[in-house]
């Protein structure tokens, strides 16, 4: 594991004399942290025990592996978690797509634009391939299935060692190993990341640690001895403080809450250090006011899972009787309650000449547990958003169609969607332009959104774009029956650019302003028909352009009769 490097790297383990106050302070909203989340553990055990009980590891840190999901009965909502989880990963961060773009601020002017274009192009081009080779969708998949189930998840961003395929590494965190709290900016910054490292893995995490002289001793007699470490996290508005704490062997989670507290001078300091940017990305899907981590959509349907999850275990219990029945035998003695077990193949036994035990029966025989259950996977999957967010059940869509599905989509995910892009994607790109910067491999870049801008060129950006499109396109098809007058008031050339730049063209296929254009030879048409008039064939300016671009109104129309998401990414 490499060591997140600081923007000072000479700063790293550098003696201060305020240790013991800072050590101090950072073990009292350590506790702080921790006693608040202790509050969501029950609710999180309970999403992930009917959702997907093989990732509780996520909330307790337990051994991996070992049977699981004993008591889950019915799949929708697990499958329906995937569905939500596959479609994120899609729409938002798809693998080897571009999802995002550097763009000239509008501050600057149009020929400064125009130099700084390419520059920014290179710059995410580079960035990119840096995030693609390092598996990045892997880890934000895991990451994916926290936000969905958990309402919050935890993505650590680090760089990687010179030689590796690519400058970032990432490793999604489970919620079990770190204490979250929002920041002075209301964004989940202060992070408290418990983690426990075999003696190697520490050596090669903090090359220049020493151990207390207890712990020499005893990592000489223990090669699988476990170090506990604390990794903390805190904006102080010059960046981000980094401090890493030794908290000895054991649990570090029970040395920081059940313990006795801890002298701050007999906590040693492994590494201190300051980001510009969090190496920890932690994002929500929704949240209430005044709660820190986030509310996720099993939550809201978690009574409906439960209930078919009963359901299906009832009609699981009812079919099991049906097949092997329950019996009765005669008995000379007494019949007793109380041990009689109405479990399929049981005998019960009944005195000689005596009905036994009867069951009351009822005036109908109305099964409705299959009807309660049609019912329940509806409103499961709609909660999740699995119905709307997955693929559509006609492949044939009309472009209208697409569009309103569109628009559906954005209109449902139009919050969680703008709190992912403000908590996930824009930090996931300034952290990668930080490390690339410091490699070199990209000039200086910030994105202040004036001078230097992030444009969300996702599927499900471009889905919002796609109606802005829609009208336009319509309305350059209207002008057309309003004759010369009408055309004219169109600008050709510039609503192609506004097109270009709404539909995600990329710069290298759109010509720029004032450069020549190359004419190319053609042979002429074989046609009998006379040659139009020019006062026919439109006016200066757009009214020219004006036919054109309804033929590329009409072609854009029916590229999107294919489907959503069959745009260009």
């Amino acid at each position: 594991m490499v060591h997140p490097q600081p923007t000072k790297p000479g700063a790293i383990g550098a003696p201060e004399a305020d240790d013991e106050a800072v050590v101090d302070s950072l073990m009292r909203r350590c506790r702080r942290a921790w006693a608040r989340r202790e509050r969501w553990v029950g609710v999180w055990r309970e999403c992930l025990a009917f959702t997907m009980p093989y990732r509780d590891s996520a909330v307790d840190a337990g051994l991996p592996g070992g049977r699981k999901g004993g008591g889950l009965f019915d799949g929708t909502a697990p499958d329906a978690v995937d569905q939500v989880a596959a479609s994120l990963l899609a729409q938002l961060t798809p693998p080897w797509s571009r999802w995002f773009d550097l763009t000239a601020g509008p501050d600057l002017s149009p020929a400064d634009q125009a130099r700084l274009g390419p520059v920014l192009a290179r710059a995410g081009a580079v960035l990119r391939g840096h995030f693609e080779a390092a598996a990045f969708a892997v880890e934000i998949h895991q990451a994916y299935l926290d936000l969905v189930t958990l309402g919050t998840a935890c993505l650590l961003f680090e760089e990687a060692a010179p030689g590796e395929p690519s400058a970032f590494r990432f490793t999604a965190v489970p919620m079990a190993d770190v204490a979250l709290d929002e920041g002075p900016g209301g964004h989940l910054d202060t992070v408290f990341r418990r983690v426990r490292l075999s003696l190697p893995a520490f050596r090669a995490r903090f090359p220049g640690a020493a151990l207390p002289p207890d712990l020499e001793t005893r990592a000489a007699r223990e090669p699988d001895l476990e170090l506990s470490v604390l990794e903390c996290v805190v904006p102080d508005g010059r960046g981000y403080a980094y401090t890493a704490l030794l908290l000895g062997a054991g649990d570090p989670v029970a040395t920081v809450l059940d313990g006795p507290p801890v002298p701050a001078g007999m906590v040693p300091v492994l590494a201190r250090g300051r980001f510009g940017v969090s190496p920890f990305i932690c994002f929500r899907w929704g949240k209430a006011p005044g709660e820190v981590y986030g509310r996720s959509p099993v939550m809201k349907a978690l009574p409906d899972i439960k209930t078919a999850n009963k359901v299906v275990e009832l009609v699981l219990k009812n079919a099991s009787i049906a097949v092997t029945g329950i019996w009765q035998a005669d008995d000379d003695g007494v019949l007793n309650p109380a041990t009689v077990r109405l479990v399929p193949g049981a005998i019960i036994p009944k005195a000689v000449g005596s009905s036994g035990l009867t069951p009351l029966r009822a005036a109908g025989d109305f099964d409705v547990s299959q009807l309660v259950l049609d019912g329940l996977r509806q409103r499961i999957r709609h909660a999740l958003l699995a119905d709307r967010l997955g693929q559509p059940d006609s492949p044939g869509m009309t472009a209208t169609e697409v569009v309103h599905r569109a628009a559906e989509m954005a209109r449902v995910l139009g919050a969680s969607y703008g709190r992912l892009q403000s908590e996930l994607l824009a930090p996931l790109v300034r952290r990668g332009l930080v490390i690339l910067h410091r490699r070199g491999e990209v000039p200086p870049i910030h994105l202040d959104g004036r001078l230097v801008d992030l444009r969300h060129a996702s599927p499900l950006a471009q889905q919002q774009r796609m109606s802005d499109a829609h009208a336009t396109l319509t309305w350059i098809n209207a002008i057309q029956g309003l004759g010369p007058a009408g055309a004219a008031v169109l600008d050709g050339e510039g609503a192609a650019r506004w097109l270009a730049t709404t539909l995600g063209v990329p710069d290298e296929a759109v010509r720029r302003p004032g450069a020549r254009t190359v004419p190319v030879s053609r042979p002429p048409p074989v046609t009998t028909r006379p040659p139009i008039p020019p006062r026919a064939a439109g006016g200066a300016g757009g009214a020219g352009a004006a036919p054109a671009l309804s033929a590329l109104a009409r072609g854009v129309s029916s590229t999107m009769t294919g489907g959503v998401g069959h745009g260009r990414r």
